[in-house]
């Protein structure tokens, strides 16, 4: 099964968190990721979407989970509005993903085994990009 718990953080709102929940493949898509089911795991994805900064126009495969093992995918975009009306905003990205048993404090105390960080300076500054794989 899969679960979405989607949290956001709006600045118009006072950054007051605001929480949905969703299930399905249909509640993945709406977070512009994809998960490939496989015999051996899970193959997890990145939509193609509209960034201004840095922008991404096809899938970006951002880790393959094995059963027991635990992902962390970190990112950061900025967007523009239509232009009719152009305002810049951002948007910050920390997706965890499990192929295993929930627990309450999985996310908070486990070490990812996959933990993919491209966050980068929104002004085209030198990017930081990392991958970083725990040995089995």
């Amino acid at each position: 099964m899969l679960v979405v718990h989607d949290v956001l953080a709006d600045e118009a709102d006072g950054y007051r968190p605001a929480s949905s929940v969703g299930s399905g493949v249909q509640a993945v898509q709406a977070v512009v990721l994809h998960v490939d089911l496989t015999a051996d795991g899970a193959v997890i994805e990145r939509l193609p979407g509209w960034a201004a900064y840095p922008a991404w126009r096809t899938y970006y495969r951002m880790f393959t989970l094995q059963p027991g093992q635990y992902g962390r995918y970190r990112a950061n975009f900025r967007f523009t509005g239509c232009a009719c009306a152009p305002r810049w905003y951002y948007e910050t990205w920390t997706v965890h993903v499990a192929l295993t048993s929930p627990r309450p404090d999985l996310f908070l105390s486990a070490v990812a085994d996959r933990d993919v960080d491209q966050r980068v300076h929104l002004y085209g500054g030198p990017a930081r990009r990392t991958a970083r794989q725990r040995p089995a």
